[in-house]
């Protein structure tokens, strides 16, 4: 029985992928080049050795004003966020799941300032019993060092909770800390394939939790041993 929703938060809750991207790109073809989408995927999720910066001035094969460069990314990317609101299902996930009396928690390779942040300011803060950021843990996804600090701040076991992701990285994560993981993908990983999901859907929207947590009663239950099932005979 799943009695636990653990959920990413760059672009399962809020989508800040796609505008970090395109305030990224947007500097680079300024200075006359792209960002390589592949580049920038690599470090969905995680925390990768990508330096945006360093990159820019090779491809632009000129020096770079890193801190005209960063106000102006910033300024756009406030911009674009402006007009983000939770994605589609994430507010009717959090209901179905309080009603169900389902703990909640955040796992997020970002900083709690800017997790906490967003939360604060969408008025869903209140709403989680646990959050773990990358300030809570010595390697971040596809480590799976914040879901086990979620499961432990829970006091839920690895079976009992079901991991909502977006990535490569926190899907990796999730299923190495045990949990079952439903695969949302955001804007720029809807290409790929996630061969170890449980479950992929488009969007949230496209499946109530009350039949996601059907589909993995069912699951769970078709995996346990006969003597874990009990005879009912």
């Amino acid at each position: 029985m799943i009695q636990a929703l653990v959920f990413d938060f760059d672009g399962l809750i809020l989508d800040t992928e796609w505008p970090e991207y395109l305030s990224w790109q947007e500097q680079y073809q300024a200075a006359g080049c792209e960002l390589p989408l592949t580049t920038w995927i690599e470090s969905i999720g995680t925390t990768a050795q990508f330096d945006p910066y360093a990159l820019l001035a090779e491809l632009s094969g000129g020096p770079v004003d890193i801190a005209a460069v960063r106000a102006a990314r910033r300024a756009r990317f406030a911009e674009l966020m402006a007009a983000q609101t939770p994605l589609p299902g994430v507010l009717e996930y959090l209901d179905a799941a309080k009603r169900r009396g389902l703990k909640l928690g955040v796992a997020s390779s970002s900083s709690r300032d800017w997790v906490e942040g967003y939360l604060a300011q969408h008025g869903l803060a209140g709403l989680f019993d646990c959050v773990k950021c990358s300030d809570d843990v010595p390697n971040v996804k596809p480590d799976p060092a914040l879901y086990r600090a979620v499961l432990d701040a829970l006091g839920v076991a690895a079976h009992a909770a079901l991991a909502l992701e977006d990535s490569l990285n926190g899907l990796a994560a999730a299923k190495a800390a045990g949990l079952f993981c439903v695969v949302v993908p955001n804007r720029l990983m809807q290409g790929h394939r996630f061969d170890q999901a449980d479950l992929r859907l488009d969007s949230l929207a496209h499946m109530p939790l009350e039949r996601v947590i059907q589909f993995f009663t069912a699951k769970a239950q078709s995996t346990q041993r006969p003597e874990e099932r009990g005879n009912r005979k």
